[in-house]
């Protein structure tokens, strides 16, 4: 009798620790939250904030840094968090109307987080817009498909051609996990512009899940187009002042660059310049080569930029995954022999210090680009940061037209020599032989006295 009051006495002690120890564990309550939904369904768990805080993951990994600075740090459950007036404005549209699953596939209606997100659930279904978006968004998707903003050509061919390959496929497995880890984070899909925070810029849902037909410019467009596009419009630098586009016609991105260039028009370019329908000066600037002096004589010698843009954000030598830039980003001001004289007409441009460097994919497997210098290091650029009156074009009165621009001998130095792209500006003994077509040396005219 006593050894069974003992057997009885342990099993009523294991069972009472049993019972608190399954109360101590955090259940997923099927009772309705605010909105009246239940909280075992998809939508009823992203509306109910308290229980996403309780229930998410913790990020594993930092999101990192890049081109455009560190990346800002959105809480996991904020990114995912249905809510506020962007998400009543998603449930009264047509996206509001599809069920959770027919773009995410996954699992509804269980408690179960892990069996909701089981089997083929996809978190970004416009990774795979021909079956998610097609069926509505057919010829969007057929052209955006293979266009620069979702397929980075312009960087891929870069790569491709400075390592000696002919294809992104034929690239070693490790170097082209690389691209993908630090460089196309950048390169989206519809989703990253019409639904999320592009991942630059923190990633998550944008407006509680709502649908923008036309990105924001500061919060979509800039998030990934910072370091070269937003920090030059916005005027961030010190000594600069915002694009007159901006301060005096009040344009955003989408004013100059349209819908369809940005969708691509189903063509792979291989760099951006060649894009068909970029846009131009002129779309806007009619007669120009006659509506100055200026205008017709240097209409065809220089591209726009040469006197319109200010200085504008260079940095370079990068090794991907380890230290970056080794040479940091800066304000600076270069006119070089054009570099893409078969896409643009112009003998001299604007240019602007790259990224790449011999051994920027060391960490990758490849100590070395085999064909680094096929192309040159600095590229073609024409930064977003336009006036009417620069240094350049403004001189001091008395002075001749050509004042701030041209090289002039003035003793034993060269006033204005610092705007153009000499051998001596090379900071680095690799950059000659990739750049030696475009430096200025020997080029310039004999009477400028160098």
């Amino acid at each position: 009798m006593k050894k069974r009051t003992n057997i009885f006495l342990v099993a009523s002690i294991f069972l009472s620790i049993l019972i608190i120890g399954c109360d101590q564990i955090p259940k997923t309550p099927n009772e309705p939250n605010k909105a009246g939904l239940a909280s075992n369904t998809c939508e009823g768990c992203h509306t109910n904030y308290e229980l996403l805080k309780t229930i998410y993951s913790p990020d594993t990994t930092s999101g990192g840094g890049g081109c455009g600075g560190d990346t800002p740090h959105i809480e996991p459950y904020d990114r995912v968090h249905l809510g506020g007036e962007g998400y009543k404005s998603f449930k009264s549209s047509s996206h509001g109307k599809l069920e959770c699953i027919a773009c995410h596939n996954g699992l509804n209606n269980t408690s179960d987080k892990k069996l909701a997100h089981s089997g083929d659930f996809i978190k970004h279904p416009s990774k795979y817009a021909e079956k998610k978006c097609a069926g509505c968004h057919t010829d969007i998707v057929v052209r955006a498909k293979n266009s620069l903003h979702e397929q980075g050509w312009g960087q891929k061919n870069m790569v491709i051609q400075r390592s000696g390959n002919t294809s992104f496929e034929s690239l070693p497995a490790k170097l082209k996990e690389g691209y993908d880890k630090n460089c196309a984070k950048c390169h989206g899909t519809c989703g990253d512009c019409h639904v999320n925070r592009p991942k630059a810029q923190g990633g998550g849902l944008y407006k509680g899940h709502n649908f923008i037909k036309t990105p924001d410019m500061r919060d979509q467009c800039v998030g990934c187009h910072t370091s070269r596009g937003g920090h030059a419009y916005f005027g961030i630098a010190s000594g600069t002042v915002p694009d007159v586009h901006l301060t005096k016609a009040g344009y955003n991105c989408m004013s100059c660059h349209s819908r369809d260039e940005v969708h691509g028009d189903g063509k792979i370019y291989e760099h951006r310049y060649k894009m068909e329908s970029l846009p131009k000066c002129t779309n806007c600037h009619k007669n120009l080569n006659t509506s100055n002096m200026y205008h017709t004589i240097h209409i065809n010698t220089f591209n726009c930029n040469t006197c319109h843009s200010q200085d504008y954000n260079n940095c370079g030598s990068c090794h991907i995954g380890g230290e970056g830039a080794r040479i940091p980003s800066h304000q600076s001001f270069k006119i070089a022999l054009n570099p893409i004289p078969d896409t643009k007409p112009y003998k001299f441009a604007t240019v602007r210090r790259s990224l790449m460097a011999p051994d920027s994919w060391e960490l990758y497997g490849v100590p070395s680009l085999s064909n680094f210098a096929v192309k040159p290091t600095f590229k073609y650029t024409t930064p977003h940061n336009i006036l009417k009156w620069t240094t350049r074009t403004q001189v001091a009165s008395g002075k001749t037209c050509f004042d701030n621009c041209h090289i002039i001998k003035e003793g034993t130095t060269f006033r204005n020599k610092n705007l153009y792209l000499f051998r001596s500006d090379l900071i680095n003994t690799w950059e000659i032989e990739p750049n030696k077509n475009i430096i200025v040396d020997g080029k310039l005219p004999i009477g400028w006295g160098l």
